[in-house]
């Protein structure tokens, strides 16, 4: 059989940091032409002049088919829709909107306790976070002090950030619901990070020369694990994708009603 291969994929990753770089930094596309060249090189030591295989044993016996669930998902087929009823599940908004203040508390409390062991106080990192409004407050005796429309300006990016990703959390988690926390406590943060690192320079000049970049990873991870955990053990609803347009848009025509009311007994 074909040899399995690598490099489409770092071709693909190539490509899009060599565009990313293009709004971002020139090291961004630096390393993703390096990455592209890298890429077509490889992939085509792969199939040029001949093509890798790799040899597979072939059993007659058939292995039994097992599986470790307790249970197993069935698809459902609708007859007269002639389309598979795929008993798809993911989280209300609610559960984003919850997810997203508690991982909000967690960051607060994080960057709480990186103001008290740096030792310019509680306000410090209240006061980068706004600092890209309040260009005049550029000493550290400054941004230490206690300024409340700093503290409101912070507090309204933290919220509106939280709960913006919070949602994001509640559409992309069902995704992989075997491994949600991996996900979102892990994977998304060190992907975040790595991508405000790249133009934090550009969105608050200020946080961007003081941040300590390994207390804003943990702050990071400790906001995904708490929102990731809150949001997966919310309860799961069904979707209705395998109805018709018209029954999805709530669209009162004949026939349309009948489907949904069968979805929504008591309305």
């Amino acid at each position: 059989m074909p040899a399995p291969t690598s490099w489409p994929i770092i071709l693909a990753f190539g490509v899009a940091l060599l565009f990313a770089g293009l709004v971002t930094t020139a090291s961004v596309s630096i390393l993703g032409a390096i990455l592209t060249v890298g890429g077509c090189v490889g992939w085509f030591r792969d199939v040029l002049p001949h093509e890798k295989h790799e040899s597979i044993p072939v059993s007659g016996a058939e292995p039994p088919v097992v599986t470790g669930r307790p249970q197993v998902s069935r698809v459902e087929w609708v007859t007269e829709l002639h389309r598979a009823r795929l008993p798809l599940e993911i989280y209300p908004f609610s559960a984003g909107v919850k997810g997203g203040l508690a991982g909000s508390v967690a960051m607060a409390g994080l960057a709480a306790i990186y103001g008290i062991v740096s030792g310019h106080g509680i306000w410090y990192p209240i006061n980068l976070l706004a600092a890209g409004f309040f260009p005049e407050r550029v000493t550290t005796a400054q941004i230490a002090a206690f300024h409340w429309d700093s503290l409101i300006v912070a507090t309204i990016i933290h919220l509106i950030a939280s709960l913006l990703v919070g949602l994001l959390y509640g559409a992309t988690l069902p995704m992989i619901p075997r491994r949600p926390i991996l996900l979102g406590g892990l994977i998304a943060p060190i992907l975040w990070s790595g991508l405000l690192h790249s133009v934090l320079e550009v969105l608050n000049p200020a946080l961007n020369r003081r941040i300590d970049w390994f207390w804003f990873v943990l702050s990071q991870i400790g906001f995904g694990l708490v929102a990731g955990g809150v949001v997966s053990r919310q309860q799961r609803i069904r979707t209705w994708q395998y109805l018709p347009f018209a029954v999805r848009a709530g669209i009162e025509s004949p026939g349309a009603m009948g489907e949904k009311n069968k979805e929504n007994p008591g309305q």
